[in-house]
């Protein structure tokens, strides 16, 4: 959004649904982002109604403003609902749908069925332009992941400056654990991560814990913890997120973006999931190697997963425990973490201003069409 100011000729009205964010930099949410953050079928199910109600109400908003583009971002179950209804009932309106599903992982179909209602799709991973024209989805451009622009900033951060306020002891491993962001991946993990915790104790002596939590979540980590056999230090804001990363000798975290997070950052992980029984039934449905992003990005299985029955206490602590000192485990992952950067970086522009430029290169082209048909 702040590129798209800064590189349009004119200024941009932003109307929509977004979270702080998003409203810090001019938009005006019709309805609060945690409405419709969800995920899994359990879950979404759960809050159908009020889902739908919130689609609905997002289309009238979308069709009232009369936009000169729609662009959607991420969370298919919610967006692309709105960008079937919006193009149905006003087709001229351009659509750019920012973030790509994961068609490449599971449903492939849905490729080829964004075609209609997607104008342009903007892929945050390097792999994913080819994958929509192996499949034969939208035009697909890769405009770069938004960590790439921040890597400047992570290394500036005064990681000793965390390590004082939270009076971490010198020369003791540190372990980031990052139970998810959502309640539901919350609940799954706290008691599997706790109990690895517990085993890496009996087996390596004394470490540090560092939770980097999201406060909508907050409570659930607090109580998740009643039975943990330390106390973690839990910080909040991204600044001491990412202070906590480089301060990190390994992290075990849940499947999802923080994946990419911790590689750009160069922390060794074990990643861990569970998820509820219907959306465990739908796993064998996968078609790539991994659900690690940065396994992805690397195209190789450097960083160990296990997911679901295999998401135990002792498999975990198997996995993390070679990552907390040197050894050969620890040096191949340091090794495929110095190649992700590179794997993603853009030449001469940031990702911010290359999805910006796509977005106004598609509002170009629709008024372009609108002028020679009024001719």
């Amino acid at each position: 959004m702040a590129a798209l100011k800064a590189k349009s000729d004119m200024p941009i009205i932003f109307s929509g649904v977004g979270g702080e964010t998003m409203e810090a930099e001019g938009l005006h949410s019709i309805f609060p982002l945690a409405d419709v953050a969800v995920m899994g079928p359990l879950a979404i199910l759960s809050r159908l109604p009020k889902l739908v109600r919130r689609v609905y109400q997002t289309v009238d908003a979308g069709l009232k403003s009369d936009p000169d583009c729609v662009v959607i971002i991420d969370s298919p179950e919610f967006t692309h609902p709105i960008a079937k209804r919006i193009r149905k009932r006003k087709p001229l309106i351009p659509i750019v749908d920012y973030v790509s599903p994961s068609v490449w992982a599971w449903r492939p179909g849905r490729a080829r069925k964004m075609r209609p209602y997607v104008d342009q799709l903007l892929a945050l991973l390097p792999f994913e332009p080819a994958a929509h024209q192996r499949l034969g989805g939208p035009p697909c451009s890769y405009v770069g992941h938004p960590m790439i622009e921040r890597l400047d900033w992570i290394n500036s951060l005064d990681k000793d400056e965390l390590a004082g306020r939270l009076g971490l002891t010198p020369g003791v491993p540190v372990l980031v654990i990052l139970p998810g962001s959502r309640p539901t991946e919350v609940r799954h993990l706290m008691q599997p991560f706790g109990e690895t915790v517990a085993r890496l104790g009996e087996r390596i002596g004394a470490f540090e814990v560092v939770i980097p939590v999201v406060e909508s979540v907050r409570p659930l980590i607090e109580e998740g913890l009643g039975n943990w056999p330390v106390r973690p230090h839990l910080v909040s804001g991204e600044n001491d997120k990412f202070k906590a990363f480089r301060l990190a000798n390994a992290a075990l975290a849940a499947s999802g973006t923080v994946t990419l997070e911790l590689g750009l950052s160069g922390v060794p992980m074990v990643v861990g999931y569970r998820v509820d029984k219907i959306a465990a039934n739908l796993r064998y449905l996968l078609k790539v190697p991994s659900v690690v992003l940065a396994n992805l990005v690397i195209g190789e299985n450097v960083f160990p997963e296990f997911i679901q029955e295999d998401c135990t206490p002792e498999k975990l602590a198997d996995a993390l425990e070679p990552l907390l000192s040197d050894t050969p485990v620890r040096r191949r992952q340091l090794a495929g973490l110095a190649t992700i950067a590179d794997k993603m970086v853009l030449e001469g522009t940031t990702p911010s201003e290359c999805a910006a430029k796509e977005v106004l290169a598609v509002i170009d082209m629709s008024i372009r069409k609108k002028l020679s048909v009024s001719r």
